[in-house]
């Protein structure tokens, strides 16, 4: 019996030592992440990281594979994120992890790159997000106060957090257990609002700091803007500069988590663009000052479905008209110049991780930061800060042209490999392209017109005005104020109008007098309150007003947010013979959202809600109106935005998806807008500004994932009315290319860069050109070789120019996908202006 039972047992022996070999496997693979005061520590080597945002739910799935591995392409080491806590728990104890919202999904994607991933869980986040990410019902938790040391809150705040970290560790995916998470965040941007909670607030930051350290997740965890952050965790900076940024122990490494590229746009506000050379400038002095990570802050992907933007009055997504792409880094302006400077920075890195720094005064507002390690290695950051005049500067006997607010880049203390002011890399234009929604059907339309007031029975009665907010918790931005009052004679009488007069807290509303719109009003982003006086028209007998208020996105942050009403405050009747009527007190019946919304309109399982009228022509300037159109797929695969500059404000979906709030709000003719923009000096949100006297938005991306191949369904809520017929889909198409570039400029080729090889006889700089994948080069509208200036598409002549500049680049780039021109005199020749410093600008049609 002896001999079959060791038969058995051997299999099982073999099935132990392999379950051993497994855990071995899985040890091994585990990685160690720590840090001192020069940079995080991956598995006992010093690393100096760039990383981007991409937030997974302001994309779609089918758009995380590209967005990630352009971030890679450009060279980016880690993705970082947000954790949105109101996308994924919508009720106490319900989550929802699908689809935008597939943490896992997108963590994997990122994993799957082989880039490390910085995971921000907050919960509170800011972001421009309704309500700061927070849930709206947490509000309504009795005795709850948000972000300070208060019991309610801090217990779902520790439930979600400890939800997010153990759906990480069932993952695998710290760094710890062998996975790619390699930072962790608690809380955001809390230093500046806790002073205000007073002792609460100090409390709270170190409660949450201790919170977060016990989900014992193997990874170091930081606190942005916090700077009493305790150890271990890690204080860092977002700012539009963190080159002086200092942690707040010598033991901390220097992070930079959030570079701001740009700024939010409001609606009704123009847009604020930060020059690419600005952003390489920062980024290169923040590491020239010994920072180590740094994360670019852009939305990457872009858009804010549904109702998801806070703020309130932040743009849904950002304007298409702006020189951005809602795909990968291409957000960030002039990406493959950032490209060029990332590989710079990591030619340096040995010297900055490992070597010994020394600051050099070159003169009065010009610098050298120098390292030099044991190997023999020198790198050296050479910065002009002043912000008007170009300098010449000797460094180790040797001369360098310092352009006005620039760094120079010299991995071996001798060679310039890139300068922040010198874009070498071209600029790709991209315009829309519109297309006919290709309603081919007899009856393509069908309308269904909304009841003014209260659509179906009272949600409630009571004198005086209730909270909008506090009325809808949020689960609509829409809510009915109804009243009647009488007037015994018409007005006006004797030539005079009586003026409806209203205050609001927010965010906005229409007024219908005797089911007649009559007026709309809004706030702005800087105060959502407002007040706006109506003249009116009254019929002698009973009068009826219906205010329909509305939100647009709520607060996203701020001391004690959470209690920021909207809605009526005041409602008065002026000029009429008896004085004023002060409806503020009447009984006021109210209704919660529209009935488009009850019924859910906008769903496919409703195309044949029998509300829907078909229509071979819809009203136009029609308020309160909801149309459907069968639409065609947009031909290609560039990426797609909804037109909707026929259109007034409303909502906006395609099958059944939300694209989101649209509205055609119009910046100020005076709102700050120059017709250039100096990179040069300190960036703010008022500089650079674009796009007065426009719509702040005019295109809504549109997903193509969320195109079937046929039978796509539009459905569009038009609250102020507009001409529907004129609605568009528009392709993203980059159709010309331009580039710059000076005989000075920096000509190493990065990719073959070796330190050890003299540079001593200089490659002439040159200008390379490249549509996109499947176009060419198909003509040059403008070369010019000696002194032109201008921007892309406005160039001009200068006072030299080379009279075979346009052949010569012809010969180069015609017909073929990319080029490459040399300024150099095998290339054009004998110096035809000695003296001045020479520069080739191209324009390039691609098709």
């Amino acid at each position: 019996m002896a001999a079959p039972a060791a038969g058995r047992l051997l299999p099982l022996l073999l099935l132990f030592l392999l379950a051993l070999l497994l855990v071995d496997d899985d040890a091994a693979a585990a990685s160690s992440v720590t840090y001192d005061n020069r940079s995080l520590i991956i598995d006992g080597r010093r690393r100096l990281l760039i990383s981007t945002s991409i937030h997974y739910p302001r994309s779609v799935p089918a758009m995380w594979p590209k967005l990630v591995a352009e971030a890679k392409e450009g060279g980016a080491d880690c993705i970082e994120t947000y954790v949105f806590w109101n996308g994924h728990e919508s009720a106490p104890g319900q989550y929802y992890f699908e689809d935008r919202f597939d943490l896992v999904q997108f963590a994997r994607v990122v994993k799957d790159a082989g880039l490390y991933l910085m995971l921000r869980i907050g919960p509170f986040v800011a972001a421009e997000w309704n309500f700061g990410g927070l849930p709206v019902w947490l509000h309504y938790i009795p005795g709850t106060v948000f972000r300070t040391n208060n019991e309610p809150f801090k217990s779902h705040m520790q439930s979600f957090t400890t939800k997010i970290v153990d759906m990480m560790k069932n993952e695998q995916f710290f760094a710890s257990q062998g996975g790619h998470i390699i930072l962790a965040q608690i809380e955001n941007e809390y230093g500046g609002d806790e002073q205000a909670y007073g002792a609460g607030g100090k409390a709270y930051a170190m409660w949450a700091a201790s919170m977060a350290l016990a989900q014992n997740t193997g990874v170091p965890w930081t606190m942005c803007q916090q700077s009493d952050a305790p150890d271990p965790v890690i204080n860092t900076c977002n700012s539009f500069y963190c080159d002086q940024f200092e942690p707040n122990s010598p033991t901390k490494p220097k992070i930079w988590t959030e570079n701001w590229p740009g700024w939010f746009q409001n609606f009704g506000e123009s847009n604020p663009h930060r020059p690419p050379e600005d952003v390489a400038f920062s980024v290169a002095r923040f590491f020239g000052k010994g920072g180590s990570v740094q994360n670019y802050y852009v939305y990457h992907g872009g858009t804010n479905f549904g109702r998801t933007t806070g703020g309130p009055f932040i743009t849904t997504s950002y304007d298409y008209d702006a020189p951005i792409d809602e795909y990968g880094l291409r957000r960030l302006p002039k990406w493959a110049h950032l490209k060029e400077l990332h590989k710079s920075i990591k030619l340096c890195e040995h010297s900055l991780l490992y070597g010994n720094s020394t600051l050099l005064s070159l003169g009065p507002q010009q610098e050298a930061d120098v390292y030099t390690d044991h190997s023999g290695g020198c790198a050296a950051f050479l910065a002009n800060i002043d912000s008007e005049n170009d300098k010449v500067v000797t460094f180790r006997d040797i001369q360098y042209d310092l352009p006005a607010w620039s760094v120079s880049i010299l991995p071996d203390c001798k060679n310039v490999v890139f300068n922040t002011a010198k874009v070498r890399s071209q600029t790709l234009m991209m315009d829309m392209v519109p297309e006919t929604l290709q309603a081919s059907q007899p009856d393509p339309w069908s309308i269904f017109t909304e009841t003014i007031g209260t659509w179906d029975k009272k949600d409630f009665i009571q004198n005086g005005f209730a909270d909008h907010i506090n009325t809808t918790k949020d689960s609509t931005d829409y809510l009915w104020y109804t009243t009647s009052f009488d007037v015994n004679i018409s007005y006006p009488a004797s030539g005079n109008h009586p003026v409806l007069n209203i205050d609001s807290k927010g965010h906005g509303v229409h007024a219908f007098l005797n089911n007649v719109l009559i007026g709309s009003a809004y706030g702005n982003g800087s105060q959502s309150s407002f007040s706006v006086h109506m003249p009116i028209n009254l019929k002698t007998g009973k009068n009826d007003i219906a205010l329909l208020s509305m939100t647009v996105g709520l607060h996203n942050a701020g001391i004690y947010y959470e209690w920021i009403g909207a809605g009526l405050t005041s409602v008065n009747i002026s000029g009429i013979k008896n004085g004023t009527i002060d409806l503020s007190s009447n009984n006021w019946a109210y209704k919660i959202g529209l009935e488009g919304e009850h019924y859910s309109l906008f769903k496919p399982d409703q195309a044949n809600n029998q509300r829907w009228r078909p229509q071979s022509e819809p009203p136009k300037d029609q308020p309160l109106t909801w149309y459907k159109v069968n639409v065609e797929v947009p031909q290609g695969d560039d990426p797609v935005g909804l037109d909707m500059l026929s259109m007034g404000k409303g909502l906006a979906w395609l099958n059944g998806n939300a694209i989101g709030r649209y509205w055609l709000r119009t910046s100020s003719t005076d709102d700050r807008c120059n017709s250039s923009c100096n990179y040069r000096g300190t960036f703010s949100p008022d500089k650079c500004r674009s796009g007065c006297g426009k719509p702040t938005q005019r295109w809504y991306h549109v997903p193509r994932s969320w195109f079937h191949p046929s039978g796509n369904t539009l459905v569009v809520f038009e609250e102020q009315g507009g001409d529907p017929t004129k609605i568009t889909f528009s392709r993203r198409v980059a159709t010309s290319i331009c580039s710059f570039v000076s005989e000075n400029y920096p000509s190493v080729d990065l990719e073959s860069w070796d330190r050890s090889v003299s540079d001593d006889a200089r490659v002439a700089a040159k200008v390379q050109l490249s549509c996109p994948k499947g176009q060419k080069i198909s003509s040059i509208k403008f070369a010019s070789f000696g002194d032109p200036s201008g921007t892309c598409r406005s160039y001009q002549q200068g006072s030299c120019h080379h009279p075979s500049s346009l052949s010569v680049v012809e010969k180069a780039c015609l017909n073929i996908n990319s080029c490459t021109v040399s300024l150099s005199k095998e290339g054009f020749g004998e110096d035809i202006c000695p003296g001045v410093t020479k520069t080739l600008a191209v324009e390039a049609d691609c098709s």
